[in-house]
């Protein structure tokens, strides 16, 4: 790359932010003018006067200085704005207010010219080269104390008085809700909003009710199916009952006895012990005389 490229390069660079600011100047709009002000907005020096709302409408930074600010078509450069001034650096959506009080040795923002209130007030607002108009407006003669006159919308084209006078902000502010505003309108007394809410209410319970009346009813049908499936699985894998006709008799005789010595209580409650009962008869062959161990001696 040659030195000549180079150079135009570094003088590009150093020269876009210019370019960019001279071309966001066509962004500044006059937004809102108040020509008479008995008990309105104050300055610094707590003193009232006439002033001009500047709106910047782009999304970048706007520096004015340089500018100017006129209220003579003849003499587009009326008031130069001053530079050097930090604040002439307008933030974007951004507003700006300069007292028209005809004594620019109060600081940046106050000019050199004031305001009629008797007659027709020409305002035009140009490019730092005094020739490129950015903005211009006449407000009509005739204006109320306190009663600014600016655009219905920031930056827009329609203009109108403007009973909420709003210096260094936005022209259309919403201090009401709508829908507050219906309720009050159709629904005084809230009647209305709280059958409404009782009606959502009851309904959101039916419907629980609903569905844990329904979820109930799955349960034990679920329940139910269960038990049967496992009742049949029972009956399956029971052992088949016997017939007294597939039974021989001697299994039948032992049967028989075995039932026949539960009844009478006869039998041994444990296989180790043994049952002894009692003869009715006093006379036993253990006692008998015959089957001693030895002979009974003979008497001589």
């Amino acid at each position: 790359m040659s030195m000549k490229v180079r150079s135009l390069l570094l003088l590009a660079a150093l020269l876009s932010p210019f370019a960019v600011e001279a071309q966001l100047v066509t962004s500044m709009k006059i937004n809102e003018v108040l020509v008479i002000n008995e008990d309105n907005f104050v300055d610094d020096y707590g003193k009232r006067h006439a002033w001009v709302e500047l709106f910047n409408s782009s999304a970048g930074t706007v520096n004015i200085a340089g500018c100017f600010l006129t209220n003579d078509k003849s003499n587009p450069r009326m008031y130069p704005i001053p530079k050097g001034d930090v604040l002439t650096r307008i933030p974007p959506q951004q507003h700006i207010l300069f007292w028209a009080n005809g004594d620019p040795g109060r600081g940046t923002f106050y000019t050199n010219f004031i305001l009629d209130p008797d007659k027709d007030n020409y305002i035009a607002f140009y490019d730092a080269d005094g020739l490129t108009l950015v903005d211009e407006i006449t407000i009509p003669a005739g204006q109320f104390p306190d009663i600014s006159f600016g655009r219905i919308i920031d930056g827009k084209e329609d203009w109108a008085q403007l009973t909420k006078v709003t210096p260094s902000t936005n022209n259309l502010t919403l201090d009401s809700n709508e829908k507050i505003d219906n309720f009050k309108r159709n629904d005084a007394f809230g009647i209305g909003m709280t059958l409404c809410a009782m009606g959502v209410v009851f309904l959101g319970l039916i419907l629980l009710y609903l569905c844990f009346k329904q979820s109930a009813r799955i349960s034990v049908s679920a329940g139910k199916r269960r038990a049967e499936k496992a009742a049949k699985a029972e009956s399956v894998e029971a052992a088949p009952v016997l017939q007294s006709s597939d039974l021989s008799g001697e299994v039948l005789a032992a049967i028989a006895t075995a039932l026949h010595e539960l009844e009478e209580d006869t039998h041994d409650m444990e296989n180790t012990v043994l049952t002894i009962n009692k003869v009715t008869r006093n006379y036993s062959p253990w006692s008998s005389k015959i089957y001693t161990l030895r002979e009974t001696p003979k008497k001589r």
